[in-house]
């Protein structure tokens, strides 16, 4: 029995508030999984489907990328990701029907929670505006405030006049879709005016011929997700350790004997993160959270896979530090300091045998000062010592992060402070041990192991050429932020995705919206709708394709992809349920059969033979990309393989000096002026990236709205700021530039002193393309100076 979609698009500016939870997971967590997945798959489904997450015989869940150990419970799977498989393997349909009695000046005024809930694309759609008119701006006017919008504003370009239908998706072949984007590739002036964007919950196989296929068309303009994310991440592990990846496995977690958690919410974005700290709890570990919220899972674990965790759960905050946003480099370049001044704390061994750097690196640790300290990072000296005997009491610490340490003006240098930290008492290289970045997307780490970067290796593109005969561009492409800004421009005509939501993920909304509909032609390869399919190009195409959950038979065989997890795990996933609709492709095919009609018969690359085994396509990434030796093979047994990593295995460092390196910035944090708070934007517990599963964050207290800021009280009644209120957010930039979010209700909330939170992408609009890490250009979406103004309207 299929079900259907909700009717309405409810408001989401007037939510109900209530105190934030102080444990997460438990009965409600089954309660609310079970729910959802009723919702939008049936009973039977349900059962099929959820069993076969994460399992070895099974599919990867589509959600993030943490790791699986070796032995596996019957429900592998966390209450985020039951949504994240219920949201794609949902009964609901978007059939050509629904986009004939939905203009897209209509969706344009949908929210994307509204858009998503509709169900599974099933057919290629084209849309072509005639010329004036700007796609997801047809209807004149502005969706009602704090209800139908996601932090967006809509120019007021009026209906289209010209008699040609510029305001309806309609069904389209896929040889005809093909060859229109064939048409638009090859009458570009040049191969760079063309964008591929990928990703996250792309596949290995996916992304590897996505990558020939842009660079044998002559790009690198090859931007990502993790442009947006870990791109930080990337920048300091590459430059200190040699490899832009974390140094752990699942294992070492449960050995370790001090875990510090910084900059990341487990309970929301990586709850089966919450097993694996409280079994190393259970071993003896002790847990530091450092972060300007206190979050519900590292406070108190309810584990639903055990009696005693249903009724009672588990602590695993040790010392909980509630820094100041941004403070972080401040905070580990303090505790550098306290452990250089401590006789016998520091692993002079390691630091002698195996790093670079460290007369420098200690002279700019001993000049650091405990006022300046203590005014970044909003602590108490008491918290600081606390902390520094934990540390000195461990021989085996693990430090990890996400968004919290990756998105802020000074994000590269903070993690080579958190290197740092571990180099100084030669904690990397060991069991129980080194650094922990957690990958939010399911592929993230392993697109860009597959070639999925604008900024390739020599190394790599001559392994490439040499396996295809080719001649791969050397000169850098655009990541996500100069994508914008080359479409903005009119640098870049073309614009094709696989996969995500880009212009709801991206910075500066206005802007990105702009850029989008000064294209040539967006092509978008999606499993269901969201607010890019409503921003377009002259001409669109949405190509659905097959989801991770989907059985995917090509040439009579059923296929298997692979995956990498944020710890360096490949492993296969293949779907179990029956594709959505007999008119998809999956994404290698649609890759191929792209290539084929782009490239034409002067191309020497099978691309025939990738699309009817993928296997065909590992046998090539073996010959390509390092550590990948024999793929089909290893990747037969269960639970993967894992890929080399020099630090961790063997204490080998490959960067410029042979050795880990000890760095030396400045300490940097946040400037806020008076009557200013710092903001960052966070997702809501009902959201996976800008997949908003439903209007609700159980944990910290918001049922039925998304347009919400959350305020320290005392902050609030400095700036007359009272509960329930409703204001606007304007962001402060470098040389007056500013950014509004309007209409948002305040929620007086125990955040750090001087900032607030709120969700994106509601508020990306308040960062500007500009305002961007150093070194990694990522977004610096984590530490927005803002100003509150009364709401311009009621909601």
């Amino acid at each position: 029995m299929a079900s259907k979609p909700p009717a309405g698009d409810p408001v989401q500016d007037a939510p109900q508030v209530r105190p934030p939870k102080r444990a997460a997971a438990g009965i409600p967590a089954i309660a609310h999984t079970l729910r959802i997945a009723h919702q939008q798959m049936g009973i039977g489904r349900t059962a099929r489907t959820l069993l076969k997450v994460n399992q070895k015989d099974g599919f990867d869940c589509p959600g993030c990328a943490w790791p699986e150990g070796d032995h596996r419970h019957t429900a592998e799977f966390c209450e985020n990701g039951a949504k994240a498989v219920a949201e794609e393997a949902t009964l609901r349909r978007v059939t050509p029907e629904f986009f004939a009695a939905h203009p897209v000046s209509d969706l344009a005024d949908r929210s994307g929670y509204w858009l998503g809930q509709q169900g599974r694309i099933t057919q290629p759609m084209l849309l072509e505006r005639a010329a004036g008119t700007a796609a997801g701006s047809l209807s004149g006017g502005s969706p009602p405030h704090g209800a139908r919008h996601d932090g967006d504003r809509h120019d007021d370009s009026g209906h289209d006049d010209s008699g040609h239908d510029g305001d309806h998706y309609r069904p389209v072949s896929w040889e005809r879709a093909f060859a229109i984007i064939a048409e638009e590739l090859t009458a570009l002036d040049s191969p760079d005016e063309a964008l591929f964007y990928t990703s996250g919950r792309t596949s290995n196989e996916t992304a590897f011929l996505l990558q020939l296929f842009a660079r044998e068309f002559g790009t690198n303009n090859l931007p990502d997700c993790s442009n947006m994310c870990h791109e930080s991440s990337g920048s300091a592990l590459n430059e200190t350790i040699g490899i832009g990846k974390g140094s752990v496995f699942l294992e070492d977690l449960h050995q370790a004997d001090l875990i510090i958690v910084a900059g990341q919410n487990p309970g929301t974005n990586h709850p089966r993160m919450l097993s694996a700290l409280e079994q190393a709890k259970k071993a003896g570990a002790k847990i530091i959270s450092v972060n300007p919220l206190p979050e519900a899972g590292l406070e108190r674990f309810k584990n639903p896979q055990t009696p005693r965790g249903l009724s009672k759960g588990a602590a695993l905050n040790d010392l909980f530090l509630q820094i100041r946003l941004g403070g972080d480099q401040a905070l580990f370049r303090l505790l550098n300091r306290l452990i250089l001044e401590t006789p016998g704390a520091v692993d002079e061994a390691f630091v002698r045998d195996h790093t670079h750097g460290y007369e420098e690196f200690t002279a700019a640790a001993r000049a650091a000062d405990w006022d300046e300290t203590l005014t970044a990072t909003g602590l108490e000296r008491a918290d600081i010592e606390q902390a520094l005997t934990l540390v000195l009491a461990s021989q085996r610490t693990i430090v990890c992060w996400a968004m919290g340490l990756t998105q802020h003006k000074h994000s590269v240098q903070t993690i080579r402070e958190v290197v740092n930290f571990l180099l100084l008492r030669g904690n990397i290289g060991r069991p129980g041990a080194g650094v922990c970045p957690v990958r939010g997307h399911s592929n993230v780490q392993g697109d860009r192991t597959m070639g999925i970067f604008e900024r390739p290796a020599p190394a790599f593109l001559d392994a490439l050429d040499k396996e295809f005969g080719i001649t791969s561009p050397r000169h850098h492409g655009y990541d996500v932020v100069r994508s914008i800004e080359a479409l903005r421009d009119g640098r870049a005509k073309v614009f094709i995705a696989m996969g995500g939501n880009f212009v709801a993920a991206t910075p500066d909304t206005h802007v990105t919206e702009a850029a989008m509909r000064r294209a040539r032609l967006t092509v978008h390869v999606s499993t269901k709708l969201n607010r890019s399919h409503v921003v377009t190009g002259t001409r669109a195409l949405i190509l659905p394709t097959l989801g991770r959950t989907d059985k995917d038979i090509q040439a009579g065989v059923r296929q298997i992809v692979t995956v990498e997890d944020s710890m360096g795990m490949v492993h296969a996933s293949r779907g179990n349920l029956p594709p959505a609709s007999p008119h998809l492709l999956s994404e290698p095919a649609i890759v191929a059969r792209l290539a084929r009609a782009v490239l034409g018969p002067g191309s020497a690359t099978p691309w025939e033979e990738f699309e009817k085994d993928y296997a065909n396509i590992r046998d090539r990434i073996a010959r390509v990309v390092p550590g990948f030796e024999d793929f089909n093979a290893r990747v037969a047994h269960p639970g993967g393989f894992a890929l080399p990593h020099g630090p961790r295995d063997e204490r080998r460092f490959p960067t410029a000096t042979g050795k880990a390196n000890f760095t030396a910035a400045p300490v940097e944090f946040p400037y806020l002026p008076e009557g200013r708070l710092l903001l960052q934007t966070l997702r809501s517990h009902d959201q996976y990236n800008t997949t908003i599963y439903g209007l609700d964050d159980r944990y910290r207290g918001i049922k039925g709205g998304r347009r919400v800021v959350l305020v320290n009280a005392q902050d609030a009644a400095g700036l007359g700021l009272a509960d329930g209120s409703y204001a606007d957010l304007i962001s402060e930039w470098k040389d007056g530039v500013e950014r509004r979010a309007p209409g948002f209700r305040v929620v007086h909330y125990p955040t750090a002193r001087g900032c607030a939170a709120a969700y994106y992408p509601e508020t990306n609009v308040l960062v500007p393309l500009g305002a961007t890490a150093d070194s990694s250009n990522t977004p610096a979406s984590k530490s927005v100076v803002v100003r509150f103004e009364p709401a311009g309207r009621a909601p």
